[in-house]
């Protein structure tokens, strides 16, 4: 696995999936449709009220954006669903589709990695 991004970590464990870029409500509603299931998603924005629909389904969320004490990071961790936060990804659009996982460093932070497959 090769190390794309690192952000902070809003629960302390590790998540694997397959990543699906999200960047609007057709997104979220074809996920749905196609089945959450163990996905982990990729977010701009801290969007807890879009995400909303499949995020008691997800591995794992990561947002561009935000801080431990967003919105996002807050919710997700009462789903026991680790989220990355403020991850900058070079390539979002490159990696949707494929297998990352997310994992804790030491202390608050949690690295992104993406399988080289």
């Amino acid at each position: 696995m090769k190390k794309i991004g690192q952000g902070l970590i809003s629960l302390r464990i590790t998540a694997e999936g397959e990543l699906r870029y999200i960047t609007s409500i057709d997104d979220v509603v074809k996920l749905w449709k196609e089945g959450a299931d163990g996905k982990i998603v990729l977010v701009d924005d801290a969007g807890t009220t879009t995400l909303s629909p499949i995020l008691p389904k997800l591995a794992g969320v990561v947002c561009t954006s935000g801080a431990l004490g967003s919105h996002l990071a807050i919710v997700t961790r009462e789903f026991e669903i680790p989220a990355l936060m403020g991850t900058k990804v070079d390539d979002p659009h490159g990696i949707h589709g494929k297998n990352v996982r997310i994992e804790p460093d030491e202390g608050s932070g949690g690295t992104l990695f993406v399988s080289d497959e």
